[in-house]
């Protein structure tokens, strides 16, 4: 017998009355994302020396003192030992400065994730930019320096411009 003409499929209903729809209130916590260009960056500034002391509260643990090594892996950028490929870091790997931003708020630090304010985001990735040689450690970091960082590995990642089958924004 065909699937499609069997009495039973064609007897489900087009809705299973599960779930309900999100409130805006459900919404606006989890809509906080960052785009490549900067947009949806919050207020807010940071600076490296701030981020240091912070990354040694809060990261070390898991990615090592000063970012190298630990048992989550490294985040900045080292010279592999002989014989050895290259880790992938953000200083290496990562395309968009903005992501890192948009990383840390979300997921880390990972035992509480989206703990961090805003200033200490911005603190954060201000230090994780500059020990991977990428931001000026005496510079302040906000919305309108941070989509200015150009990330080595931005070049090595082609934009999907495909115009068939949907579109996803």
């Amino acid at each position: 017998m065909n699937r499609m003409s069997d009495p039973k499929v064609d007897s489900l209903p087009s809705r299973f009355g599960l779930g309900k729809p999100a409130t805006i209130a459900q919404i606006t916590p989890l809509d906080i994302d960052v785009r490549p260009d900067g947009q949806g960056l919050p207020a807010g500034s940071g600076t490296a020396t701030t981020g240091a002391v912070i990354f040694a509260a809060k990261c070390a643990a898991c990615h090592g003192a000063g970012g190298v090594g630990g048992p989550n892996g490294s985040l900045v950028t080292t010279t592999p030992a002989p014989g050895k490929r290259t880790e992938k870091v953000i200083g290496n790997y990562w395309p968009y400065a903005t992501t890192v931003f948009d990383y840390i708020r979300r997921a880390m630090p990972f035992s509480q994730p989206g703990s961090l304010t805003n200033e200490e985001v911005y603190s954060l990735t201000a230090y994780l930019l500059t020990a991977n040689k990428l931001f000026d450690e005496k510079a302040v970091l906000n919305a309108q320096t941070l989509p200015k960082v150009v990330m080595p590995a931005q070049k090595l990642f082609v934009p999907d411009d495909r115009k068939a089958g949907p579109e996803i924004h």
